[in-house]
């Protein structure tokens, strides 16, 4: 239902956006995932409306999504943004801040509206509380529930948990998604924290120096990184020269590994001597250094002494897998 067809975007001359071109079908939620100055949060603004698009259109459905050059107030009623900066009426009340814009011919449903929400944020004790006596992540979460209020048809979140503590957080993302899911709402989501989206999204598109690095099913675009910028959206990586690896010492390109992909065998493989040992909560990353000098980081249960020995294995399907992605005897990150 949303059809973007950027052709170019620029700012004071400085071209932000090029060849952004993608479609978005009803309920479906798509992730936007790259870099700071990316071009995440300018995208949004675009589709919303809050600036003018000259190079190119966007549509929601048959309704073309029109800037400031032609809406008095920007925005289009059918969907929402939530922005980094929350537009909160900082003296009323957060159940008054909710219910700010729903409809006056529905008054008799505000409450149990606003009930709803208020649980969904996990706010209900707040609910008389003045805004401006609230933490940051506290306004985020009102403003999220304000944003839903009116129940749009498409829902844009630019960095949606990125004041709320890191244990509310976790839980907001399972309530909120599946909720946005079976409402049947759009939803696209910039961020760049993969734990966002990486359960949620059902596709993700990263962006690069505001150009498309690449747009995948979000498990297909996580086990399949494209090149390195990508699979370092997901956190640690190792970008090695398959050479290193067993049988394949004439191959001149390099290999992405996350580091759960390493196998530790005590026989044979890429030889490591351990230098550092990172508790993970439910396992260590730890780091290696190969004869050849290169930082190699993989995982295991318990902390490894240092200067121990192990030997590192991957699956010849997973390399030949990546090798075929790449297709680049270079590396994937130049």
């Amino acid at each position: 239902m949303l059809n973007v067809q950027i052709r170019s975007f620029d700012y004071d001359g400085q071209l932000i956006l090029k060849d952004i071109f993608f479609k978005i079908n009803k309920g479906e939620h798509l992730a936007l995932m790259g870099e700071s100055g990316s071009g995440k949060s300018t995208l949004l603004k675009l589709i919303y409306g809050l600036v003018h698009l000259e190079e190119g259109s966007i549509f929601w459905g048959e309704k073309q999504a029109l800037g400031p050059n032609y809406n008095l107030v920007p925005g289009e009623p059918y969907m929402k943004f939530l922005s980094q900066d929350f537009d909160l009426m900082p003296f009323t009340s957060v159940e008054e801040n909710i219910a700010e814009h729903l409809s006056v011919f529905t008054q008799e449903s505000h409450a149990e509206r606003v009930k709803e929400l208020l649980d969904l944020i996990e706010l209900e004790a707040f609910a008389k509380t003045k805004v401006k006596n609230l933490s940051g992540g506290q306004k985020q979460r009102v403003a999220l529930a304000k944003a839903l209020a009116q129940e749009p048809e498409l829902l844009l979140l630019d960095e949606p948990f990125s004041n709320i503590d890191h244990f509310k957080k976790n839980e907001l993302r399972v309530r909120l998604f599946p909720y946005l899911k079976r409402k049947g709402i759009s939803v696209l989501t910039a961020t760049h924290d993969s734990n966002d989206v990486l359960s949620f999204a059902d596709e993700i598109m990263v962006l690069k120096n505001g150009k498309i690095e690449d747009h995948q099913k979000t498990e297909y675009l996580y086990k399949n990184p494209k090149n390195y910028y990508v699979a370092s959206l997901f956190g640690t990586i190792n970008e090695l020269p398959v050479s290193l690896l067993k049988d394949y010492s004439g191959l001149d390109t390099s290999l992405l590994v996350y580091p759960h992909e390493f196998e530790i065998s005590n026989k044979s493989g890429l030889e490591v001597t351990v230098s550092n040992n990172f508790f993970k909560g439910t396992h260590y990353i730890i780091e290696g250094i190969s004869e050849d000098g290169y930082s190699v980081f993989f995982t295991n249960k318990s902390a490894l002494r240092s200067e121990t020995k192990v030997f590192l294995n991957v699956s010849l399907q997973l390399i030949n897998q990546r090798i075929h992605l790449s297709g680049n005897p270079h590396s994937s990150k130049s």
